[in-house]
């Protein structure tokens, strides 16, 4: 293994502590006639932590469209495990922080708590892919690396 690879190995890892919480308070749309959440707003609530994850680490999602010419980084495989249901009403805590960034993709965990501290009711992990518009494939998309910078800034937020 070079001195580059070990160092970005290195980086990678470091990467991979930062963690952010968000909180949401489930509202009556968000439940089903039972009154509990309905799972698929879990993945919304999901997505939005992506979106704050990376926000939190200073890199809002509209500036990286915008700054790294890519599309996004939508899910290409996501699962979860529902232990304790939340009801219209409550506030839930999500945690949520990249547990693996490989060349173009990069995995993500959340675990959703009760309230801070709280009993763990959810826990849920996607797959990400760095994203940007095919030129030779008109409404394409195409994975693309991820830029060392942007998985820098993690490590530094990591501390």
């Amino acid at each position: 293994m070079s001195v580059d690879e070990s160092r970005d190995d290195a980086l990678r890892e470091a990467a991979t502590r930062f963690t952010n919480r968000r909180e949401v308070a489930i509202e009556w749309g968000d439940c089903d006639p039972a009154g509990i959440v309905f799972y698929p707003r879990y993945f919304a609530f999901f997505d939005a932590a992506t979106a704050g994850l990376f926000e939190a680490v200073g890199l809002p999602k509209w500036e990286l469209v915008k700054a790294e010419g890519i599309v996004g980084f939508p899910m290409v495989d996501t699962r979860a495990t529902f232990s304790i249901p939340s009801a219209w009403g409550e506030r839930i805590t999500i945690d949520s922080r990249v547990s693996r960034w490989k060349r173009s993709s990069f995995d993500v965990e959340h675990v959703v708590r009760k309230q801070a501290g709280g009993a763990e009711a959810i826990r849920a992990w996607e797959t990400r892919v760095w994203v940007a518009r095919q030129p030779d494939a008109p409404g394409g998309i195409k994975g693309r690396p991820i830029p060392r910078a942007v998985i820098a800034r993690f490590a530094e937020a990591a501390g």
